[in-house]
C-alpha cells in the first residue's frame, strides 16, 4: 500500500529553506467567506519564508493568487484586472465534488497550477491520511468494550435522491443506525469525536461518488474516532490507496444492505474478527486536514518549490471529471 501524501512531498512539515525563497501568497477570496486568522507558516508547519494575505493591494507583487472556484462560480468577472505579474501564478483551488463544482468550462489556460483533494493536483492535499508512528510514539489502547452503540452516522446534508441516503433507509431495517446531525439527535458535548467514539461502527458515506473524494467523513468522524467505517464512496481500490485494505469496510462489497448488516453483526458478535480492523493504529496515526491555514502554507510550500518552473494548466473540467 502507497499512502498519498500531502502537498508536493511527503507529510512531514520539516523546515525548508531554499535559495530565494520567500513568497508572498495573495488569497483573492477567502473561500465560503472564512474569517479565521491567517496562519503564520513558519510556526504552524515550519515552512519559511511565506508571507499569506488577503490584501488586493499586494497584488502587483504577489508570487501567487490563490482563487477558490467556488467564489470564482460567482464572482467571474472580479477577477484580477491589472496585467498579471510575468512570474505570478495563479492557483486554482477547490476541495469540493465535481457533484458540486458548477462551471468548470473555461478555466483553460487560465491557472498555472491547480489545488485539490486529487491524486495528480500540483498541491495535492487529501481531506486527512495516515503517517507513519514514530519510535517514541506510545499506541493508543483502543478498548472496545466501551463502545455501547453498533452504528453511528453524523448527516446534516439530507437528500432523499443521494444514493447513501437510500441505501441507510434499507440498512436500518436489518441494523440498528443512531442518526445525529441537523434534523437527527444532538451531538455528545457537540463533538464528533466524542459522541462516535462510543460506537463500533460509523457510516462514512460521501454525498457524491467520485476518483477521490473522500472527505472528514472518514479522516475525523470514523478513524479519528476510532470507529471502523462503513464507507460508501469510490471504489474499493480507491480507498486502498488511502488505506490498509482491512481497516475499512466497503458497501460494494457486498450484495446489498441486508448482507451488509449481517456481516455487522457477525463482527459484534466476534471481538477478535472486529479488532483486525483496527489493527492499523499500531502502525500509523490519523492526520485530519486542518482548513484553510494548511491550505495556504502548502500552496506556499508548491509555490517555492516550483518557483522556476513555467505553466499554464489546460483541460480542468476534464481532469477533475475524471
Amino acid at each position: 500500500m502507497n499512502l498519498p501524501t500531502s502537498g508536493l512531498d511527503a507529510p512531514t512539515h520539516s523546515e525548508l529553506r531554499i535559495d530565494d525563497t520567500r513568497v508572498t501568497l495573495l488569497i483573492w477570496w477567502r473561500p465560503f467567506g472564512n474569517r479565521d486568522p491567517l496562519p503564520n507558516c513558519a510556526v504552524r508547519y515550519g515552512i519559511l519564508d511565506c508571507t499569506v494575505t488577503t490584501k488586493r493591494s499586494a497584488y502587483p507583487r504577489a508570487d501567487a493568487v490563490i482563487i477558490h472556484h467556488r467564489e470564482l462560480m460567482l464572482n467571474w468577472n472580479a477577477l484580477p484586472r491589472a496585467p498579471r505579474p510575468p512570474s505570478q501564478k495563479w492557483i486554482w483551488m477547490n476541495f469540493e465534488s465535481p457533484s458540486h463544482s458548477g462551471s468548470l468550462i473555461g478555466l483553460d489556460g487560465v491557472f498555472n497550477l491547480t489545488m485539490s483533494y486529487r491524486r495528480g493536483s500540483d498541491v495535492f492535499l487529501p481531506y486527512g491520511y495516515l503517517q507513519p508512528r514514530r519510535g517514541d510514539e506510545d499506541t493508543p489502547q483502543m478498548s472496545v468494550q466501551h463502545r455501547r452503540g453498533m452504528v453511528a452516522w453524523i448527516v446534516s446534508n439530507w437528500n432523499e435522491q443521494h444514493e447513501r441516503v437510500r441505501f441507510y433507509r434499507t440498512l436500518r431495517r436489518y441494523v440498528r443506525v443512531d442518526v445525529f446531525g441537523r434534523a437527527a439527535r444532538d451531538l455528545i458535548s457537540d463533538s464528533v469525536v466524542r459522541t462516535v467514539s462510543r460506537y463500533k461502527f460509523y457510516l462514512a458515506f460521501e454525498n457524491s461518488l467520485h476518483t477521490d473524494y473522500i472527505t472528514e467523513k472518514l479522516w475525523r468522524n470514523a478513524l479519528l474516532s476510532g470507529a471502523v467505517p462503513v464507507v460508501l464512496g469510490p471504489s474499493r481500490e480507491n480507498y486502498e490507496l488511502f488505506l490498509p485494505a482491512d481497516a475499512f469496510i466497503h458497501v460494494k462489497d457486498f450484495s446489498g444492505p441486508r448482507a451488509l448488516a449481517a456481516y455487522l453483526k457477525h463482527l459484534d458478535r466476534n471481538y477478535s474478527l472486529y479488532r483486525r480492523y483496527l489493527n492499523w493504529m499500531s502502525h500509523y496515526s490519523v492526520h485530519v486536514t486542518s482548513f484553510w491555514e494548511e491550505h495556504y502554507c502548502m500552496a506556499c510550500r508548491a509555490v517555492q518549490a516550483s518557483r522556476h518552473q513555467h505553466k499554464t494548466v489546460s483541460d480542468i473540467a476534464l481532469w477533475f471529471k475524471s
